[in-house]
């Protein structure tokens, strides 16, 4: 087949050839970089849902400090409740001895 051609339309037949094999490698380049800025955009939303996640449960981890805290306050009313009770019944126990009645 190559012998029946002369060298101008071999050249052109490899231009072409050159020229196909160029246009589709820049459409897969194309397609490539637009594939690529999409991934980029969404893993720049997915970054920016993570932050916003990570602002609204900030407080989450300070939860077990609370409750510790919490626990405290909890036994120190009750001691002061205790405290209060006794010092009723000690005035109870003096009116009673004096003999005042309420």
């Amino acid at each position: 087949m190559l012998q029946n051609m002369d060298t101008m339309t071999i050249w052109t037949y490899s231009l072409i050839a050159g020229v196909v094999v160029i246009l589709i490698v820049a459409a897969l380049l194309i397609m490539l970089i637009a594939a690529a800025r999409r991934v980029d955009k969404h893993a720049a939303e997915i970054w920016t849902a993570g932050k916003h996640i990570a602002g609204n449960t900030v407080s989450i981890w300070m939860l077990n400090t609370t409750n510790v805290v919490a626990g405290e306050i909890l036994k120190t009313a009750g001691y002061i409740d205790s405290r209060a009770a006794a010092i009723d019944d000690k005035i109870a126990m003096l009116a009673n001895a004096l003999g005042v009645r309420k």
